[in-house]
């Protein structure tokens, strides 16, 4: 053996450990989420019916203002509206934000709920486009809409936080509907602890399939769609295993922009949502961290799984993989503008467990594991790996992938069962293994792209294409 080929199987070696130990990590870590979503389905109170909630908080909850941005959603933007109108809480407030729609989505709500033009005071605490107007009306008087200039989804939010007047706010997606539950079983961590409590986050489910009306989810189904399908499993691994764990942990980084809940005063404090950034629901959660931390100030940020907010996702290749680069984009945006919380002690386990979590999952994890998609298999087949290098990582890549999967979906079952027949779960079961077989390897490469969308700062969120909930 020459020193060249002795330098190439050194390199290789270098290249199949680095790739190993990354897997090894992500998989560790993910054995750690399964531990603590365990525990906290174990520890957890019993899931209590909406009439004994309604018992229980309906004389001491805090109002809430619904914050429901608009861009071009006039196919759903009724049926979303509709449906938060219909919301079992005892004082809230809807204010859907029209931030600037090209199409008829505002002439939708002034002809569907007879609105009309109306003053109303409003601050300037944090910053956001113009106000052109805002529309209400006496027959609704919880429906509040703000229609103003093009700003983005985070200058539309901030638009929403000044007109609003109650203590929490809670962020959704206008093409998203909430079980009329969601608000009374989300509210739950800010009346328990009224002192602590900073933000709580809901499960997003996806409703395409789904028979709806009114607002409302009647009749479960899954969708025939593959890519619709594959969404529903990593939907569960993220919330029902993921968000659970990094909850109990508190250790939690992102609270999705589908259905958050927030104290008004402190995201006012921080500065409301931050403009620049497609990551906007991930920065405003470490913004709040960063200032409590900063100030030594007790707090919880939680996940509540019990709350249902239904979305629309992508069944096309070309929006799905827009929509998956824009999320890694704006993952990278928060991690790289707070980076300096990584392993810095002065805020605890959020920078060694969250911001650790972050970069292993989100910055290191798609480079690495497409670089073992290309070299591993290719330095075996040269030679230059042994053959246990290549199974460990297949073990790795396939296997765990398979195993995490599986149990997110037994931890559906267990917590929400929100799937009435065992045919449901026998085809969810064959897709968490189909999944790691293609599907997962593409999602990589979607992140990539968003890497380099990253590098190359690029803004906007690019068209996403709505079809609109099926109605019975």
């Amino acid at each position: 053996m020459n020193d060249w080929q002795s330098l190439a199987i050194d390199a290789a070696s270098v290249v199949a450990w680095i790739v190993i130990v990354t897997g090894l990590a992500q998989t560790a870590f993910y054995v750690v989420q399964l531990v603590y979503a365990g525990i906290a389905l174990a520890v957890r109170p019993p899931v209590a019916r909406a009439s004994l909630l309604w018992r229980r908080y309906a004389s001491h909850t805090p109002p809430i203002a619904v914050l429901a941005p608009a861009y071009n959603e006039e196919v759903t933007i009724v049926e979303s509206v509709t449906s938060l109108l219909a919301l079992h809480y005892p004082d809230f407030e809807v204010i859907v934000i029209n931030d600037g729609s090209k199409d008829g989505t505002l002439r939708q709500m002034i002809d569907s709920f007879g609105l009309a033009q109306v003053e109303r005071f409003y601050d300037l605490s944090v910053q956001h486009n113009p106000i052109r107007g805002l529309y209400a009306s006496p027959r609704i008087p919880r429906l509040l809409v703000v229609d103003k200039e093009n700003g983005g989804k985070s200058d539309a939010l901030n638009a929403g936080i000044n007109v609003a007047r109650s203590p929490l706010f809670c962020s959704i997606d206008a093409d998203s509907l909430l079980e009329s539950d969601a608000l009374l079983r989300a509210v739950r961590p800010f009346v328990e602890e009224p002192t602590l409590t900073i933000a709580v986050g809901g499960t997003i489910r996806i409703a395409n399939g789904s028979t709806i009306a009114a607002g409302r989810v009647l009749e479960v189904k899954l969708p025939r769609n593959f890519l619709a399908l594959v969404q529903i499993v990593e939907y569960l691994r993220a919330f029902l295993m993921a968000r659970l764990a990094l909850s109990r942990m508190q250790v939690l980084t992102v609270i999705s922009g589908a259905f958050g809940l927030f104290r008004r005063q402190l995201v006012v404090e921080v500065g409301g949502y931050s403009h620049g950034t497609v990551g906007e629901d991930m920065e405003l959660v470490v913004k709040l961290h960063r200032h409590m931390r900063d100030r030594k100030l007790p707090y919880r940020v939680d996940f509540i799984p019990e709350p249902v907010c239904w979305t629309e996702a992508p069944d096309t290749w070309t929006i799905l993989g827009r929509q998956r680069a824009r999320w890694q984009r704006g993952a990278l945006e928060t991690f790289f503008k707070h980076r300096d919380m990584l392993f810095n002690p002065r805020y605890g386990r959020i920078g060694f467990v969250g911001f650790g979590q972050v970069l292993i999952v989100d910055v290191v994890g798609p480079i690495v594991e497409v670089l073992g998609y290309f070299l591993m298999p290719l330095l075996w087949a040269v030679g230059l790996l042994a053959v246990d290098y290549l199974f460990a990582f297949l073990a790795i890549t396939f296997t765990f992938g398979i195993f995490v999967s599986v149990a997110s979906l037994i931890l559906e079952e267990v917590e929400l069962r929100r799937f009435g027949s065992a045919h449901d779960l026998v085809v969810l079961m064959l897709i968490s293994i189909v999944e790691n077989f293609g599907y997962r390897q593409i999602t990589n490469f979607w992140r990539l792209r968003g890497f380099w969308e990253f590098l190359r700062k690029k803004q906007g969120w690019g068209q996403m294409t709505r079809k609109g909930f099926k109605t019975s």
